[in-house]
């Protein structure tokens, strides 16, 4: 018998997460029957999206974990073999994978002598997400401008390094001064701390030209300026994350339609579940090479323990992480 721990929603969100929405609780595992296996979680993955997502009452936290296999009687699966799945915030799982899709069990992409934790960020779903919608949505070009917000953060970073390996001047967005002075090490042309500097402002000196791509992550009253102010005509916006209302339970800001009609902007949502395997795949690949030769640098804010679970969550909406936050169990 195995002993698990999970994260169960018993209270809907409303305002900041807290202990009294998410709570700590035992599972007693039954023993594998045919084609099941055990996994254990080794890595799990916090998300600013976990927070909006709609998730019943009394359900484990949703995330994606790297899980060890520790028993097995599913022939394709062996003991030790790591694997990157859907199974929230639980410590161990049973599962069949040929009759679990939404699981999304998958081996862990090669990543050689790189922490297996990289499969939950830069070499995982933050990182494809970095790359799809800024290739497919802002469709970068040499030489054109490109602004991200939450830079600092597992998407924006790794947005800001693509944008410059296209040779773009890049522009980031960030909460500290020690996350600004981390996006000017790896790359970033000009960084910027959105809570002490004037938005205009500072796009009148780094962007005279007006911005090209604005790559999303927060929403409100930033991105309000960004879009109403600053975008060339025929700009593209990628609409992919908005953390500044996720709290909030509505979106600030103008909303910048009439500025989408009149420059004529491209301004697409983007969600990283509605990719075709072979574009996640393909940019898991590209991004995994892109580390090793050095051109994309990566950042972990890893939490330890499981117990830590929450505070590691409630740390993303507190601006704690740079760099993809995991926590190691």
């Amino acid at each position: 018998m195995v002993l698990a721990k999970k994260y169960v929603l018993v209270k809907e969100f409303d305002g900041f997460p807290n202990d009294e929405n998410i709570e700590l609780q035992d599972e007693e595992l039954p023993a594998l029957t045919d084609d099941e296996v055990l996994f254990e979680a080794v890595y799990l993955s916090v998300d600013p999206y976990m927070r909006v997502f709609p998730i019943p009452i009394g359900s484990v936290m949703i995330g994606t974990q790297v899980a060890k296999v520790v028993e097995s009687n599913n022939e394709d699966y062996a003991a030790g073999d790591m694997y990157v799945a859907n199974f929230g915030w639980r410590t161990h799982t049973i599962a069949n994978p040929s009759n679990n899709t939404e699981l999304n069990i998958k081996k862990i992409p090669e990543l050689g002598d790189l922490s297996p934790s990289l499969a939950l960020g830069a070499a995982g779903m933050p990182g494809e997400t970095a790359y799809l919608a800024l290739v497919h949505i802002g469709r970068p070009q040499e030489g054109e401008t490109v602004v991200v917000t939450a830079a600092a953060g597992a998407v924006g970073s790794v947005v800001g390094q693509i944008a410059n390996i296209r040779e773009c001047t890049t522009i980031g967005y960030a909460g500290t001064d020690a996350k600004v002075a981390w996006l000017k090490e790896i790359g970033f042309t000009y960084a910027y701390n959105y809570k002490t500097c004037d938005i205009s402002e500072s796009l009148k000196e780094s962007a005279p030209n007006g911005v090209d791509i604005y790559y999303d992550n927060v929403g409100g009253h930033v991105a309000g300026k960004i879009v109403n102010n600053h975008m060339n005509v025929r700009g593209r916006v990628a609409c992919v994350g908005s953390i500044s209302s996720y709290n909030k339970g509505t979106e600030e800001g103008p909303y910048p339609f009439g500025h989408v009609l009149f420059k004529r902007l491209t301004m697409k949502g983007f969600i990283h579940f509605d990719e075709k395997p072979v574009d996640t795949q393909k940019a898991n690949a590209q991004l995994i090479d892109w580390i090793h030769e050095g051109k994309i640098k990566v950042r972990e804010h890893v939490v330890g323990g499981f117990s830590q679970m929450r505070e590691a969550f409630y740390g993303l909406f507190k601006g704690e992480n740079v760099g993809k936050a995991v926590v190691k169990v």
